[in-house]
């Protein structure tokens, strides 16, 4: 509770918390397609390509106004995109290889350029390595509102392009026998998710934008298999992370937000690969043995109504060391027996006979028409 006073309370913790939480929101919806189309480098290198275009527009504009800086990056990273899709289409390169073209080349020429800026000795130049690695403390009232006015519009664009999204991400050979322009897509796609690159590079920097991009898109990936769902879920996943990092930060001297951000949706990843309910390890783990323990219950019930119709009897007993050898003597049939009788499917004449019981017999009948327990 003290937290949530002190975030309304105090101006530069409640700047910086709703300046990441809107990045979280719109990086981790647009991150969803980029996982989808497992173009996950891509926030990597259009986040590396929008460098250039910063030190570029302060070099031609002599100003430090993040709008001038944020156009300066979107204009660079849709040039980067334009490269992109023209080497994957007129060269036979693979999209991994020219992302990996496009994220060195224009990094290494955003680099020289900081180095002319700093050669020249332009005036205002300071801070313009925030850039790299992000400066979520600088934040101002009016960044927020220029993040959230951009965000507003990509997340509407989103809405409007839902189904030919969806289409380009999942079945684009059939958004192309419908008449839709993929490439074209493909470029909007590919610019909004730029957008939400740029707004992000004074929060966390050039270098970790791109967890912000993936990594709420894969924790989600983990929980659903629905495309609205897992947009949802990213979002709220980055939201939480900005928020997060930015409280956490607050508390530490020397604890940079942006970093601490990136830590924060990095342990909702792992803790989604390990718990989640669609895919989590853990999950998956119990879900097998669970499926183990139905093979084993099947098995020993199917070998008792097999043994007892030899002898005319479904309810005949057979002793413990038959059905172990009936079991390969793999182990279990001791516990499995102790299943079987809990559920009254099974009861034990003596220490080492058991019988089918009435209802056992018909629960192992009806397994064998049918395949499986009731």
């Amino acid at each position: 509770m003290d937290f949530l006073i002190e975030i309304f309370s105090d101006y530069t913790l409640r700047t910086v918390a709703l300046g990441t939480a809107v990045l979280g929101i719109v990086s981790g919806a647009l991150g969803t397609y980029a996982v989808l189309r497992r173009q996950s480098l891509l926030g990597d290198a259009m986040s590396h390509a929008a460098l250039p275009g910063v030190v570029l527009a302060f070099m031609i504009t002599g100003s430090r106004e993040p709008l001038v800086l944020i156009i300066g990056a979107g204009i660079s990273g849709i040039i980067g995109t334009l490269f992109m899709l023209v080497i994957t289409r007129f060269t036979r390169l693979r999209a991994d290889s020219a992302l990996g073209i496009i994220l060195s080349v224009f990094f290494g020429f955003g680099l020289i350029l900081l180095q002319v800026v700093e050669r020249l000795g332009l005036p205002n130049r300071a801070g313009l390595n925030v850039f790299l690695f992000g400066q979520a403390a600088t934040l101002l009232q009016r960044d927020v509102v220029i993040m959230l006015v951009i965000s507003t519009v990509v997340l509407a664009l989103v809405a409007l392009f839902w189904k030919e999204f969806k289409l380009l991400s999942f079945d684009r050979d059939f958004g192309s026998s419908l008449g839709f322009n993929m490439v074209w897509l493909d470029i909007i796609l590919i610019s909004l998710l730029v957008l939400a690159i740029v707004i992000g590079l004074q929060a966390v920097g050039v270098v970790l934008m791109s967890a912000m991009i993936v990594a709420p898109a894969a924790a989600a990936r983990q929980w659903t298999d629905s495309l609205a769902i897992m947009m949802i879920l990213s979002a709220i996943f980055g939201a939480t992370s900005g928020i997060a990092g930015a409280i956490i930060s607050s508390t530490g001297a020397g604890l940079s937000t942006g970093p601490v951000v990136v830590l924060v949706i990095s342990s909702i990843v792992l803790f989604s690969i390990l718990f989640a309910t669609k895919r989590g390890i853990v999950w998956s783990w119990f879900a097998r043995l669970r499926r183990q323990r139905v093979l084993r219950l099947e098995a020993v019930l199917n070998d008792m109504l097999k043994l007892a119709e030899q002898h005319q009897d479904p309810t005949h007993p057979h002793a413990m060391v038959v059905l172990q050898t009936m079991n390969h003597m793999q182990g279990g049939t001791r516990s499995t027996l102790s299943e079987l009788i809990r559920r009254g499917w099974v009861e034990q004449v003596d220490s080492t006979h058991f019988s089918l019981t009435p209802a056992g017999v018909k629960e192992a009948q009806t397994f064998m028409s049918q395949g499986q327990f009731n």
